[in-house]
This record gives structure tokens, C-alpha cells and sequence, in this order.
């Protein structure tokens, strides 16, 4: 019997700032892209179609490391209506962070980057949410059925005729 356990490994996290390069009171810029493996977006239900890509300035301030730009990349999503698969740029802009010096020289954005995308992921995908588009699965109405048709004193009489008769 083989028992398969989803994980990956990414032996030197992608997202990383070497504080020499920092110049002193200034900021460092990266910008670039990185293979999106990192993030783990199967154990969220979604798929990267793109790189992680990042915009970046890293400073020092008082024994601590900031980070601030943005961060994106491309997802394929499911849709909750319809379950048909569909794709959405994920943009987390504003990014930011500070983080404590522990006293290396390399330190490492990664857990952060990962978990601001994860956050940026809606919770109830909808192929629709863009309004570019209508859901194959859109519930429709008839107009006789449309309980926001109705208006005033209808409304309460059509919920008069539900209540139950004791």
C-alpha cells in the first residue's frame, strides 16, 4: 500500500534580503518573480497559473527589517455556484511588513509573502465577481416568484401565507 501525503519542499526559500546590500539609512529595491510553489495554494483550493511576481523596498529602522511595495500572481480558482473553473489576478497592494533582526544576515520574507496571498484569496470564489462575466448558474426568477417584487403590505401578506397553523 503507498499512502501519498501532499507537502513541498523548497530547499532555500525564494524570498529573501541580504542586509549588506541594504545601503545605509536607504532602502533596497527587488522586484522580480519567483516560482509560486512556495505558496502552497492546493491546500487552499487553487491552483497558480503565474509566478509570484514582487516590488519591493527593504530598509532597516531600529534593530528591525521593513518591506513594503507589492506582490501578485495568477490563480485558478472554482467557482462556488457553478464549479466551473475560472482565473483571477491576485494583487496584494498595499504589502507590508516589519520584522525583528535575530542577527543574520539573510532574512527571510517568505512565511510572510505566503500568507498575505493566502488572506488575498477570496473565501467564496465566484466566476463572477468581476461582473465581466454571468455565472452559468445563476439563479433566476420568475417575476411571480420574486419576493422583491412585491411591495409594502404584499410582501408580509405572502409571509402571512408561510406561517404555520397551529
Amino acid at each position: 500500500m503507498i499512502v501519498e501525503y501532499w507537502s513541498f519542499t523548497v530547499e532555500s526559500p525564494p524570498m529573501h534580503v541580504h542586509l549588506n546590500q541594504i545601503p545605509q539609512g536607504g532602502t533596497l529595491h527587488l522586484e522580480g518573480e519567483e516560482d509560486a510553489a512556495f505558496v502552497g495554494l492546493e491546500e487552499a483550493g487553487a491552483e497558480a497559473v503565474s509566478p509570484v511576481f514582487y516590488s519591493l523596498d527593504a530598509g532597516l529602522s531600529e534593530g528591525g527589517l521593513f518591506a513594503a511595495g507589492r506582490i501578485g500572481l495568477r490563480v485558478r480558482l472554482t467557482c462556488v455556484s457553478c464549479l466551473e473553473s475560472f482565473e483571477k489576478d491576485l494583487e496584494v497592494d498595499p504589502f507590508g511588513l516589519q520584522k525583528e533582526l535575530d542577527g543574520r544576515e539573510l532574512v527571510d520574507l517568505t512565511p510572510e509573502i505566503r500568507e498575505d496571498i493566502h488572506l488575498a484569496l477570496p473565501a467564496y470564489p465566484r466566476c463572477d465577481a468581476e461582473g465581466d462575466k454571468t455565472c452559468p448558474a445563476r439563479f433566476t426568477q420568475t417575476p411571480a416568484d420574486d419576493a422583491s417584487q412585491l411591495s409594502g403590505t404584499a410582501a408580509w401578506e405572502a409571509l402571512d401565507k408561510l406561517k404555520n397553523k397551529d
